[in-house]
C-alpha cells in the first residue's frame, strides 16, 4: 500500500517535476551538475543559475522546487536549503498540479495588500517553520543569496 501511495504522489506532482527536470537538463547541457537525493532530483549551476537569477520572484533566490526536482545556484546553496526545499516537495505531493497557481495566488494577494509576497506566503511560512532543525523559523534566513 505504501508503494502505491508513493507512485500516486509522484504522478500527482509529475507535471511540475517534468518542468523542473527540463530546466535541470538545460543546466546540465550548459555546465551544471545534477544528482538524485532520495526521491528528489537536484540540479545546480550552469543554466539553472541563470534561470534562478532571471525567472524567480527574487533575483537572489538560492533554490527553487518544482515537484520532485530542486534547482539551486550552487551545490553549497543546495545543501544549505535542502530541508526547506523538502517541505516544498511535500507541498507539491499534497497540492499536485494546483500548487503553482495556489502559491502565485497567495503571493499576488499578499503583494496587493502591501505584505511580503515571499516571507508572508503560507507555503513559505510552513517551509521556514518545518524546514529547519527543531522547527526554528528563519534559522537560515530567507532562502536567497546576497
Amino acid at each position: 500500500m505504501r508503494r502505491i501511495r508513493l507512485v500516486l504522489v509522484m504522478l500527482w506532482a509529475a507535471p511540475w517535476t517534468l518542468l523542473g527536470f527540463a530546466i535541470g537538463c538545460v543546466g546540465l547541457a550548459t555546465g551544471g551538475r545534477g544528482q538524485r537525493h532520495g526521491r528528489v532530483l537536484e540540479f545546480w549551476g550552469g543554466g539553472v543559475s541563470i534561470f534562478l537569477r532571471t525567472c524567480s520572484l527574487l533575483p537572489s533566490t538560492a533554490a527553487m522546487t518544482f515537484g520532485h526536482t530542486v534547482l539551486a545556484r550552487s551545490k553549497a546553496d543546495l545543501d544549505w536549503t535542502r530541508e526547506h526545499e523538502r517541505v516544498h516537495v511535500r507541498q507539491y505531493e499534497r497540492w499536485g498540479p494546483i500548487f503553482g497557481p495556489a502559491y502565485l495566488y497567495h503571493s499576488i494577494r499578499l503583494w496587493l495588500r502591501g505584505r511580503d509576497p515571499y516571507r508572508d506566503n503560507p507555503f513559505e511560512r510552513e517551509a521556514f517553520q518545518r524546514g529547519q532543525p527543531g522547527g526554528e523559523e528563519g534559522k537560515c534566513g530567507p532562502v536567497t543569496r546576497p
